[in-house]
């Protein structure tokens, strides 16, 4: 055994070690605790009607999510292109229409690239619908296709397979095809698209030197201000730039653009969702902490281990409540109640004890009054069993057995929801 496999190995145990001492995984262990009022506005006046919701408290909520937990996008032109790298029409054995976008952000004599990887259903006469959400890796992961670009942006490395020097290679082409099972979308008759998220802004603490917020930066600054955007706030605002090539894209129904995300994508798809009402649908799949999981549980991960692991994700003021989540102003179900009326779907993982599925089932428990505001057959629906989706109401959820992955399971549920939803 080599002196860096051992390495590797103690950093590996140790993690798991310090995750089993510090983590609460039982349920007699969560501390008491009272969420801050859904439809209650500032001023004390209670919600009553979908407009007091759209007018008052809705965009109270909005603006407590941006100053606490995510942060704001700086004010701020800029301008946007975009060049079609690659167009594909006989894709996957002619199943697929391909194509690659390059889109481009200038602001202040500072230019960011990033690529949009789109699959279309061959052939298809109306305009379709669209699952669109970050990759992990690279956008040449998500299948073994061989047209697929491969990205020239920082990647974390990793053994198997082996990517060194923070360098995408072919070694890696097609590693993620499991959970994006593109032939399977495509055969229901929706489109993908996909964007590296290391494109918009690399995924490591750098004092944000790198991505898009040296774009936004005044004279004289060298990082965000404390409520201004972490890396998930410019995540989901890179999906917004994609959405806006999107709309623009006759092949596409601009009504129909479902957002989606996994693990802190998830939490990245949840406030893209929140943040652009463009997005018809949201799903979040094993978001946990920051995603669709209550703070105030503290089961699993927490506020205070969040953002001591990564804290370059959230805003600066989100800190501020590390040892004090009871005094956030805001919990998870506000943020699902920001989807109403548009439908959402949260999806657990029995296994994955550390992104809290009780805490994310309860989110969508306590989002439903805002849903009822639209439509009162949005019912508090009972957990679930295993493996026993619920999704024919606005609010869609199911707890799979396995752990912290996305699978077809995910997928046939996700597909079902807008069908059930979105149907023309």
């Amino acid at each position: 055994m080599t002196r860096r496999m051992l390495i590797l190995i103690c950093l590996v145990s140790t993690t798991i070690c310090l995750q089993s001492q510090e983590a609460n995984y039982d349920e007699s262990a969560v501390p008491d605790y009272v969420l801050p009022e859904l439809l209650v506005n500032e001023d004390g006046s209670k919600v009553k009607t979908k407009d007091d919701w759209e007018k008052i408290r809705r965009p109270e909520l909005l603006g407590l999510f941006q100053q606490n937990v995510y942060g704001r996008v700086p004010d701020g032109d800029f301008s946007q292109s975009h060049e079609v790298l690659s167009h594909e029409q006989n894709a996957l054995g002619g199943l697929a229409d391909r194509y690659e976008i390059k889109i481009t952000i200038d602001k202040n004599d500072r230019v960011l690239s990033f690529n949009l990887l789109v699959y279309l259903p061959a052939d298809a006469k109306d305009p379709l619908p669209v699952f669109m959400g970050l990759n992990f890796n690279g956008n040449h992961t998500i299948h073994p296709d061989p047209g697929i670009l491969i990205t020239e942006s920082w990647v974390r490395n990793r053994e198997i397979p082996p990517i060194r020097n923070n360098q995408a290679t072919e070694y890696a082409r097609g590693m993620a095809a499991s959970r994006w099972p593109l032939k399977f979308i495509l055969e229901r008759g929706y489109g993908l698209a996909t964007i590296y998220y290391g494109d918009i802004d690399p995924d490591y603490d750098d004092s944000f030197q790198n991505g898009v917020h040296p774009l936004f930066y005044g004279p004289g600054q060298e990082r965000p201000e404390d409520d201004e955007w972490g890396s998930i706030s410019a995540w989901a605002w890179g999906l917004s730039r994609a959405m806006d090539y999107l709309v623009t894209w006759e092949a596409i129904d601009p009504g129909r653009v479902i957002v989606i995300g996994h693990s802190r994508l998830g939490k990245t798809s949840l406030w893209a969702g929140a943040s652009d009402e463009r997005f018809a649908m949201v799903v979040s799949n094993n978001s946990g902490c920051g995603g669709a999981a209550l703070s105030r549980r503290e089961f699993g991960e927490t506020v205070k281990r969040i953002n001591t692991s990564f804290p370059h994700w959230f805003c600066r003021n989100f800190h501020d409540y590390n040892m004090r989540v009871s005094e956030l102003p805001v919990d998870q179900h506000m943020l699902i109640a920001l989807m109403a009326p548009r439908p959402v779907y949260i999806a657990s993982a029995e296994e994955d004890r550390w992104a809290d599925p009780r805490g994310e089932y309860l989110s969508g428990y306590y989002a439903a009054p805002v849903y009822n505001l639209y439509d009162p057959t949005v019912l508090e629906f009972e957990s679930p069993d295993i493996d026993s989706p619920v999704n024919d109401m606005r609010i869609g959820y199911h707890i799979r057995s396995g752990g912290h992955n996305v699978t077809k399971f995910d997928w046939k549920q996700y597909l079902d929801f807008a069908d059930n939803n979105l149907a023309e």
